[in-house]
């Protein structure tokens, strides 16, 4: 028995593996190396920040948000910069690995920190869905509890990032993304294959699996915070993740589809496809419409839907498993 369930899991935990193959670099953005960038955020530190020539006032909110005169600086120099490129009818650069976003409220993205909380509201919702109509003794309420727990605490830090890009808000967002992908892996392989079930063979799996999630998630953030930060790498290391766990739904969609023929078997389907069309408008960057809207924030948008579907069929699912469950008992 448990040699089978190990061969039936044994794509999963190859394509998993194929996280390590995905080191490559980053390259830095044009616009920090351009010579008018750097002479004006030189002559507006020299004229502004030096405290012994009166140093420009900063707004109260700005300095809530630990903006400081030589990122004040940087900032104005940016659309400075920038609007003289396009009026010269010459392309929008990147600073900083960041397209040149206008500030509302001292928040350097103002949309993607926006659907960056829509995202969290709709985890919070599903949590309360999830807790309201499905039973405590359902067995995977649990892992249901803590999806929802990673998806609010990755988009918390992805709303946190986007308000102030430091290094550790950078940092703690990548960290809280690459967690909430990978127990997304985690539970979908406990659901799929149903782990969760309380024989000696399911609970040896349940340990290796966990055991095996844990150590790739420990060996992604030691080599991103010990060995090199790689944008790359991080980016290629969550999309895989990604396109492991919607191949293994979609099976499982099909599978559930021709056991109930209800439509809600198939919304795991909708959503993977869903999800990849966001994820498109991520490969496709472009700069922000109005200073503000790109790619990225549109990507958030785009994954708000998805959340609020998935906790449906969560609930839809749990539910229909518990009746064929009594089902079973009542013919015995």
């Amino acid at each position: 028995m448990l040699g089978r369930l190990l061969t039936s899991m044994r794509p999963l935990l190859l394509l998993a593996f194929c996280l390590c193959l995905l080191l490559r670099t980053a390259e830095a953005s044009v616009g920090d190396r351009l010579p008018e960038f750097r002479e004006c955020v030189q002559v507006c530190t020299r004229e502004n920040c030096n405290p012994k020539n009166n140093p420009t006032h900063i707004p109260l909110h700005h300095r809530l948000l630990l903006w400081t005169c030589p990122q004040e600086c940087d900032y104005t120099c940016q659309h400075i910069v920038t609007a003289r490129r396009v009026a010269n009818n010459k392309p929008i650069t990147q600073f900083h690995g960041k397209w040149p976003f206008v500030r509302v409220l001292g928040m350097q993205e103002p949309f993607s920190v926006l659907f960056s909380l829509g995202n969290m509201v709709a985890h919070q919702n599903g949590l309360a869905k999830v807790r309201q109509q499905i039973p405590g003794s359902y067995p995977l309420r649990r892992y249901y509890e803590l999806f929802a727990y990673f998806g609010i605490a990755t988009w918390v830090a992805s709303a946190v990032f986007h308000t102030r890009d430091f290094k550790a808000t950078e940092q703690l967002d990548y960290f809280a993304a690459g967690a909430g992908v990978l127990y997304g892996m985690f539970y979908c392989a406990v659901r799929v294959y149903r782990l969760d079930r309380p024989t000696p063979c399911r609970r040896s799996v349940l340990r290796l699996w966990t055991a095996f999630c844990c150590a790739l998630y420990v060996c992604h953030v030691a080599y991103l915070k010990l060995w090199k930060w790689n944008y790359t790498y991080n980016m290629g290391a969550n999309v895989v993740v990604g396109l492991l766990q919607n191949t293994l739904w979609s099976c499982f969609c099909v599978k559930r589809w021709r056991e109930t023929h209800k439509i809600w078997a198939v919304w795991p389907g909708v959503i993977v496809v869903w999800l990849g069309l966001a994820m498109s408008l991520e490969l496709m960057d472009f700069p922000p419409l109005w200073g503000a809207l790109d790619a990225h924030s549109l990507w958030h948008l785009g994954t708000i839907g998805p959340i609020i579907l998935w906790y449906r069929f969560m609930v839809k699912d749990s539910q229909n498993d518990m009746a064929t469950g009594r089902l079973k008992d009542t013919r015995e």
